[in-house]
């Protein structure tokens, strides 16, 4: 089996509800959510042994219990090998934009909902955001990285308003987009900011005038900040973005990266393997959702983000209900999405190579 890959707890990039008083209003579109995002993940809870757990107060079980709870909730998978390519894309991309004084290129990540990437874009920004603070550890004014994300029905002044509020920025309601855009400009030149994500590009629809004046403005931020722009959307290489005049322009700067459910193989097992471990129940047996991976496969059709939703669900449950162990009843009682439903029946379970 191929190296597997690891897991981290940082702010949940795919927007769920964060657990905890100290994740409340914790968003990555802003400065402060960005930062607390890169910073190392707090160590997780020890699991105690059965009979010290058995002898806790009701207190310290319901503390001990929502450390163990949180814990779950914020798991996520990372280091997937999407994740892996984007982060070595994109690296590749900064770098070869860092004299570019024009026409710089970005990255396209695209596919359907719930192939990671969020969780990609947001590893690379993390990863160029690390990167910087160690190159410049003394440098605080520094913002290398901003991270937003497209509102549906979007206009040109609510993408600016987007980036100042990243940095940010006051925007009154008397101020127009041509203040904004300056003061993002300025900002974003002066603290050196080299990696722009823009998250839910399919919110923007070439065939209205908004939309198309929205691409415009995103056009307009590239060529004034000097910095490497990743873009992130639902199944963008079908919609209108990549067509007409404005689509050549955006085609012809930004390499495509696909996104897909993840075959049934030694990845998709590691994944399984790596989640596994990281579990913090008293009675789960090692290597039982490893012999359910191909179960767990067909259930979700390969989606990474459903995969995490169904056991993060069946560990929470194990918790709550005491049964301190994930099942295969246990994993067929949390809800997926629609779209991994969708995917579970499109896709054949295959066969492990």
């Amino acid at each position: 089996m191929t190296a597997r890959p690891t897991t981290t707890d940082p702010a949940d990039p795919d927007g769920d509800e964060a657990a905890g008083d100290e994740a409340a209003g914790r968003h990555l579109t802003t400065l402060e959510g960005w930062r607390q995002f890169t910073t190392d993940p707090p160590p997780p809870p020890t699991l105690l042994p059965r009979q010290r757990h058995e002898g806790l107060g009701d207190l310290e079980r319901t503390l001990y219990d929502e450390a163990r709870l949180d814990h779950h909730a914020r798991l996520r998978v990372v280091a997937t090998s999407t994740v892996r390519h984007a982060v070595t894309c994109g690296r590749r991309l900064v770098l070869m934009n860092r004299h570019a004084v024009s026409a710089r290129r970005g990255l396209i990540l695209s596919g359907p909902a719930g192939t990671g990437k969020t969780i990609a874009i947001t590893q690379l920004g993390r990863a160029h955001e690390l990167l910087d603070q160690a190159r410049h550890p003394s440098r605080a004014d520094r913002i290398p990285v901003v991270y937003i994300t497209v509102p549906p029905a979007a206009t040109p002044r609510m993408i600016a308003a987007e980036f100042a509020r990243f940095l940010g920025l006051p925007v009154t309601r008397s101020a127009n987009i041509t203040d904004i855009t300056e003061a993002v400009v300025g900002v974003c030149t002066d603290t050196r900011t080299g990696l722009v994500l823009v998250d839910e590009l399919h919110n923007i629809s070439l065939t209205s005038r908004s939309g198309a004046e929205v691409a415009d403005t995103l056009k307009y931020f590239s060529e004034r900040i000097p910095a490497t722009f990743v873009y992130a959307g639902i199944d963008i290489e079908r919609s209108n973005l990549l067509s007409g005049t404005r689509g050549a322009q955006i085609a012809g700067r930004f390499t495509l990266l696909p996104t897909r459910p993840f075959p049934y193989g030694e990845e998709w097992t590691g994944l399984v393997a790596t989640l596994e471990q990281h579990l913090l129940l008293h009675d789960h047996r090692p290597g039982t959702l490893v012999a359910l991976d191909r179960h767990l496969h067909h259930r979700t059709g390969g989606m990474i983000g459903a995969l995490s939703h169904q056991i993060r669900g069946a560990a929470i449950d194990a918790i709550l209900t005491g049964t301190e162990k994930i099942t295969k009843d246990g994993l067929d009682a949390i809800p997926l999405d629609h779209a991994a439903q969708t995917s579970a029946r499109a896709t054949p379970s295959g066969r492990r190579r």
